[in-house]
């Protein structure tokens, strides 16, 4: 089994920053692109970043220069660095993850989320 774990959430002032940290667990034989998504009340799911297994970033605009992707695949961890939160980054932060098992079955998980609230 594999499983996602996020951490790294809390209620933080408009302005301040929060580390948030995904951790992949289980019969892993590789983890290919890592995804951080976001879900405000009342709104869709919004890919927020990605990164890929060679590292390579890219965001939605209305975090570039605020937010940042990084991975260590040593310890099967994605992260995702928030600077200058704004209120409207209030959201429920998932992670998203291609994992190939020790039988070499690749399949997409979920983690459980993990709350972001900022207070203006």
């Amino acid at each position: 089994q594999v499983q996602l774990a996020e951490s790294g959430g809390g209620l933080v002032q408009a302005g301040g920053s929060l580390r948030l940290s995904c951790v992949a667990s289980g019969s892993i034989f590789g983890i290919n692109i890592m995804h951080w998504y976001r879900q405000a009340p009342g709104k869709q799911r919004e890919l927020v970043a990605t990164i890929t297994s060679g590292g390579s970033t890219n965001y939605v605009d209305s975090v570039k220069g605020r937010f940042t992707i990084s991975r260590d695949n040593a310890k099967n961890t994605v992260y995702l660095q928030m600077n200058s939160l704004k209120p409207e980054d209030t959201a429920v932060y998932y992670c998203n993850a291609f994992i190939t098992n020790l039988a070499r079955a690749t399949a997409n998980y979920w983690g459980q989320g993990t709350q972001v609230t900022v207070s203006s």
